[in-house]
């Protein structure tokens, strides 16, 4: 028999049932739906909301991070009470708020090779809000081996863009992305920024997706990349084929199981040997803000180079010389190849990528400033401003 709609939800998704191409039909497809939904951070936030008043009838949230003051120019589904709580927790008060006839249920704690299978069973879709390579692979392969949908979406700074990837009927994210980029090669949200109103349009568009594949209405973006500029205000399509060669989807499949992702996508794992770490640690050398501050009062000779972007920079900055990350292959003549240097950025990622290559062309007297700016601000002085 049919789920049925209660007279309460005949007039919430009035406005669903009355579209011919929807229909009650559709309403209950909804109801009787489950998707899991990795991420509840900047594309998380629209797929949360409009997933719960949608009345897909029961959703599941993976993300085990707390909610944080920087979150809140893009993650609309927190507010500041909930600053320091747990996302997972503000997503299902939040949602529960705007929909009680749907189920939420939480996992905090990170999707994983180990736990991804157990939870990932049983649901009918699952929607990538993720930031990082590893998972991204993580989801799609879980998706192809489960034999439902993962809908995709992607941010960075002004662009985005979105998929659905479902080997029953077409390409999956590796026959779009076969390999991972090079490590450090991709910044990061938080590295590069990304316009507080992008993760809306991208989620946005990845709740309409969900919603489509459920109900079986519309074209969904099988086989299409769709891909968005914030700064031209421009969409453009790409379209790309099921690879016959894809290791996972195509006709000879090399994986059959979930892998090691972190080691695929070239992210050195946490349980290293001593050995290695030792060996990480003398490949990089680092030196602490409150080393730096006594080496700053002491007048000890060093040099100072910050590989922040210039806007950064003129936020906030230590004083020593600007050589942005990108313009260290033409300039790193500037830097001298004897004394004490030290690299710094806002965080620490980003110079440790120019230590390394400064390293790869022979200098050996290079120091990355653990940390950056934000640690500078947290433990030597707060009048630093962090962004």
């Amino acid at each position: 028999m049919p789920t049925q709609l209660t007279p309460n939800e005949l007039r919430r998704y009035s406005r669903h049932i009355l579209l011919p191409e929807f229909g009650i039909e559709g309403q209950r497809r909804l109801k009787e739906s489950s998707v899991l939904l990795i991420g509840a951070g900047g594309l998380g936030s629209p797929l949360a909301l409009y997933l719960a008043a949608a009345g897909v009838g029961h959703i599941g949230i993976v993300d085990s991070d707390v909610v944080e003051e920087s979150n809140l120019q893009r993650q609309v589904l927190h507010g500041t009470p909930e600053v320091g709580k747990k996302k997972v927790e503000s997503a299902r008060k939040r949602m529960l708020e705007i929909n009680q006839h749907i189920e939420v249920v939480t996992h905090d704690e990170p999707f994983t090779s180990a736990n991804a299978m157990p939870i990932a069973t049983g649901y009918n879709a699952i929607v990538d809000g993720t930031d990082n390579f590893p998972t991204r692979y993580l989801s799609n392969d879980v998706a192809v081996l489960l034999g439902i949908p993962n809908i995709y979406g992607s941010i960075f700074r002004f662009e985005g863009q979105a998929s659905t990837f479902w080997s029953k009927h077409g390409p999956c994210y590796r026959c779009l992305y076969p390999e991972p980029p090079p490590p450090g090669s991709v910044s990061s949200c938080a590295e590069g920024g990304v316009l507080g109103v992008l993760p809306g349009v991208i989620g946005t568009l990845q709740a309409t997706e969900t919603v489509k594949v459920l109900t079986g209405i519309g074209e969904p973006l099988i086989g299409r990349l769709l891909l968005y500029d914030a700064l031209a205000m421009q969409f453009r399509e790409l379209r790309f084929a099921r690879d016959p060669d894809c290791p996972l989807c195509g006709q000879h499949p090399t994986i059959t199981g979930l892998i090691d992702y972190q080691e695929f996508c070239g992210i050195p794992a946490q349980s290293q040997t001593s050995h290695k770490q030792s060996t990480a640690a003398m490949a990089l050398p680092e030196i602490t803000v409150e080393q730096l501050a006594e080496l700053r009062s002491s007048g000890t000779p060093h040099t100072l180079i910050d590989v922040r972007e210039p806007h950064e920079y003129d936020l906030c900055n230590l004083g020593g010389a600007l050589i942005p990350l990108g313009e260290i292959p033409a300039r790193y003549s500037e830097i001298p190849r004897e004394g004490r240097v030290v690299i710094h950025c806002r965080s620490g990622a980003r110079s440790g990528k120019a230590v390394e290559y400064l390293q790869s062309l022979g200098y050996s007297n290079l120091e990355n400033l653990a940390g950056g700016i934000l640690a500078w601000s947290d433990r030597v002085d707060p009048s630093v401003p962090k962004y």
